[in-house]
């Protein structure tokens, strides 16, 4: 992840993964879910057909993981960042700091696609505890790893990374709460909400330190340039709310016209009064009336 690919790769898989949560997230407000996602039903009363009971999730985290464990270590092409000690070197120093915790990162993001896939696959019945304190785990390890990104880095990076540590912490604080307060519709929508600033602040991060768009890097020596940074991560936030409420909308008029396709035409029924009382009968028969003229 020390390109700008490398960035945009894991920037655009936040992305999508935050913005699949969204769309979670939005339905089940919409329908009045009690529950973020159903659990599974236990495995004796599943389908036989193992294609149907294949958890996407746990395989796109792992597939995601692995593509940048392989970019990490052999991108660009001819590139080997396998070996982790100079063993040719007397002090025997360690090699490809960063990529070693890029690949420390991918790895407990797989661990947490594997949870995913025993829980929902293998066990008899799903936990979704485990899922969810994998995936705290996961969140974890990334900031303990951000914190010591930042060793020996300029001004610059220690500031950004420092503002993509917040929203990091954020997420994984929601998700060890859920593994006991679990079914919370606020910390569905906080959590979602820090996993969109996530994403679209790493992409920002790229753009910021690889190719900016004025053509100048900025300077970790300039006020202006670190003041600026914190006014960004603030347009962040809102620009994370805004894309949250584009989906909640979305998602309501999705909502909204597949519930009047799925109300069923024609006349309204009114139960038969079973009371001996004329005048409610003649009303009864009268509103009959109105809907078979009406039909």
């Amino acid at each position: 992840m020390g390109t700008i690919e490398g960035h945009l790769l894991s920037a655009a898989f936040l992305l999508f993964y935050a913005l699949y949560y969204s769309v979670l997230v939005s339905l089940a407000l919409l329908r009045g879910q009690r529950v973020l996602k159903p659990p599974l039903p236990p495995r004796e009363k599943q389908g036989h057909r193992l294609w149907q009971r294949v958890p996407l999730e746990g395989m796109m985290k792992m597939a995601i993981a692995l593509t940048g464990v392989l970019t990490e270590f052999f991108y660009p092409l001819g590139v080997n960042r396998l070996k982790i000690v100079d063993w040719e070197d007397p002090h025997r120093p360690f090699m490809f700091k960063d990529s070693w915790q890029h690949v420390t990162m991918y790895l407990f993001f797989m661990l947490s696609g594997v949870v995913d896939i025993v829980s929902q696959l293998c066990l008899a019945r799903q936990s979704v505890k485990l899922e969810r304190a994998a995936e705290a785990i996961a969140f974890y390890v990334l900031v303990l790893l951000l914190a010591a990104h930042i060793e020996n880095k300029s001004t610059l990076e220690i500031r950004v990374h420092v503002l993509f540590m917040v929203p990091t912490f954020l997420v994984a604080l929601v998700l060890n709460i859920e593994i006991w307060v679990p079914d919370q519709p606020p910390l569905w929508v906080l959590k979602t909400w820090m996993g969109l600033v996530l994403s679209t602040w790493m992409l920002q991060l790229s753009v910021l330190m690889y190719s900016p768009p004025s053509g100048q890097p900025w300077q970790g020596d300039n006020p202006g340039d670190l003041a600026f940074l914190a006014i960004f991560f603030c347009w962040h936030l809102g620009l994370g709310a805004a894309l949250l409420a584009a989906v909640y909308g979305l998602c309501s008029l999705w909502h909204r016209h597949c519930s009047s396709w799925t109300e069923a035409p024609g006349p309204s029924y009114q139960p038969c009064p079973t009371e001996s009382n004329g005048e409610e009968l003649e009303k009864f028969a009268a509103g009959a009336t109105w809907q078979d003229a009406g039909i």
